[in-house]
């Protein structure tokens, strides 16, 4: 692989402490060099890449997110809905999901994350209708032919309305078929070496949709095999309503119960937690994504990102599924992230680099990913590389500032394991056309 050095870029997002105004130089996918102003690399390169024009940044982490809702943006019947009764709606859209809907909505999510700058995706697949039992293997194709980083959970439902959940009983599966199916994936696809391509977590949907016993077997198989838990919780009231109802207990003291507090697991959302359960949390060092777009379309409140971080929390953030998002642009959720968070903490607490924190590093530990989301030398060549040359940008002061103020949205360059994956706003070889049409004709079947 090509030692290329990514030079003098226009800005450059590294800790406070670094200067790397004078470019990183890669090599065999990591960052081997961060060269100061007016300096040469002191080690060779074959290769100069010109970043005058470029804000440069980690390669963006996305946290959470569900690939086949991208199927699902603006249904018409779940618009204005809360959580629950979004829910309800949809449920009965996602149990007519095929292989084909996989396939294409991996692709496309994946593809938009990538052109916003994202370097590696966690998705959350929990809908398994006869047919898709492979839903899985399926995403990590795909990935593989955009070069994309994963870190893909095998979701689960076992509780259908009929046994006090939520979901249908065609979308929900048995636990052994959901324990033995975790195993087989883990053991297929799991790389538990620094640099890794694939991933695999175990990801119970939440508490309203798998059974306690579940919860807990799921924890103790991923201990087994070493994989990280993800789940959703504490997203808003009527869950820690329906927890106190069908357990006696509040969400967090439920994670306790089944084994969950403790530091291989994120959590999406983490809204409705009080000071003494974020206190807890930080302890056992739980990671919390952070999902704002999502947050605010089903006004489920705002995640308390600072207090969750002083307890000792990871935060990351996460687009989560376009069905509530209804947009997969990670460098937009980093701009939400602030604007929502400056609501909350007020502006003098909430700067650009706390937004880019969650978007990088701070997701990065959510993943349990020690490799990723830095600018340091020894970490993977993961980048993404943002031009200013937009009305919006017009007048910039602060370059870094911009990127997060202005609203970029697109990235210009982007490089995952050394190699260059978006070139010139375009992904070499991926017919964009013809894959929205594929897609939304897709779509479109499901709503039939």
């Amino acid at each position: 692989m090509k030692r290329i050095w990514i030079k003098n870029p226009l800005a450059i997002y590294v800790p406070d402490e670094v200067n790397a105004e004078g470019g990183i130089v890669t090599s065999d996918g990591k960052i081997v060099e961060l060269v100061t102003k007016g300096s040469q690399p002191t080690t060779s390169y074959d290769t100069i890449f010109d970043a005058a024009n470029h804000v440069v940044l980690p390669g963006l982490i996305n946290t959470h997110h569900h690939f086949y809702q991208t199927l699902n943006r603006a249904v018409p019947a779940a618009c204005g809905k809360e959580l629950f009764d979004w829910l309800k709606v949809l449920y009965k859209i996602w149990a007519k999901l095929s292989p084909e809907h996989i396939v294409s909505s991996s692709r496309l999510a994946l593809a938009e994350l990538l052109l916003s700058g994202c370097t590696t995706a966690s998705d959350h697949h929990y809908v398994f209708p006869d047919g898709l039992e492979h839903a899985i293997d399926l995403q990590i194709e795909e990935a593989a032919k955009l070069g994309m980083r994963v870190s893909l959970t095998r979701g689960s439902m076992s509780l259908s309305v009929e046994d006090g959940g939520l979901p249908p009983k065609s979308v929900v599966q048995s636990e052994e078929v959901i324990l033995t199916d975790s195993e087989r994936l883990i053991e297929k696809y799991h790389q538990a070496v620094p640099g890794a391509m694939v991933q695999i977590a175990l990801a119970p949907c939440s508490p309203f949709s798998v059974s306690e016993t579940l919860m807990a077997e799921t924890a103790l198989l991923a201990r087994r095999h070493g994989v990280r838990l993800h789940t959703h919780l504490a997203e808003t009231n009527d869950e820690t309503s329906y927890c106190i109802d069908l357990f006696g207990v509040r969400p967090v003291d439920y994670l306790e119960r089944v084994g969950w507090l403790t530091n291989d697991v994120w959590l999406a959302h983490g809204i409705q937690f009080e000071p003494e359960e974020i206190n807890r949390l930080g302890a056992a060092g739980v990671g919390i994504s952070h999902c704002p777009s999502s947050n605010m379309v089903l006004a489920s409140g705002i995640c308390s990102t600072l207090d969750l971080e002083a307890a000792g929390c990871p935060v990351g953030l996460g687009v989560d599924g376009s069905a509530s998002n209804d947009c997969s642009n990670l460098m937009q959720e980093v701009r939400q992230a602030l604007l929502l968070q400056r609501l909350k903490y007020g502006s003098a607490r909430v700067c650009h680099r706390d937004a880019l924190r969650w978007g990088t590093k701070g997701s990065a530990r959510c993943l349990g990913r020690d490799d990723l989301g830095e600018i340091i030398p020894g970490k993977q060549a993961d980048l993404a590389l943002f031009k200013l040359d937009e009305l919006r940008f017009s007048g910039t002061g602060d370059p870094l500032a911009a990127l997060v103020m202005c609203g970029a949205h697109k990235a210009d360059y982007v490089m995952i394991a050394g190699k260059w994956v978006v070139r010139e706003g375009e992904i070499p070889g991926l017919d964009l056309e013809k894959l929205i049409n594929e897609h939304s004709g897709l779509a479109k079947t499901l709503l039939i």
